[in-house]
């Protein structure tokens, strides 16, 4: 199954609109659409990890805290994508379109990586 997407509530709305723009096809849910504002960061990788969605977030400082919490705890990560806010925002939406077009996202279950590099 093709990678699909969670937008955290952070996420600066040009990157979906960039994804939108180049491939259509892509399954990205937004923060609004599944409900995620006010939620806390460990709230929002129970949801991706129960949806099978690889979260996507700019929350570089507080994300990996939670992940790797969760990860002690011995709970169910999702994939998670941190876009650096300095990035140029064309680097990112490639590097998505290239997660999306090229894995599967039972490859992202339980990796965090940063973008647009992809480094751990």
């Amino acid at each position: 199954m093709s990678v699909r997407f969670l937008a955290d509530a952070d996420l600066n709305q040009a990157i979906l609109d960039g994804i939108r723009h180049h491939e259509p096809a892509v399954d990205f849910k937004t923060a609004n659409e599944a409900g995620l504002e006010g939620l806390s960061d460990s709230e929002v990788l129970e949801l991706a990890a129960d949806e099978g969605r690889v979260l996507v977030s700019h929350d570089v400082s507080t994300m990996p805290v939670h992940f790797a919490a969760r990860s002690r705890l011995g709970l169910k990560n999702p994939g998670v994508l941190l876009a650096l806010q300095s990035a140029p925002m064309s680097e990112v939406i490639e590097s998505l379109l290239i997660v999306w077009s090229a894995s599967r996202e039972a490859e992202w279950v339980g990796h965090l990586h940063y973008l647009p590099s992809l480094s751990r």
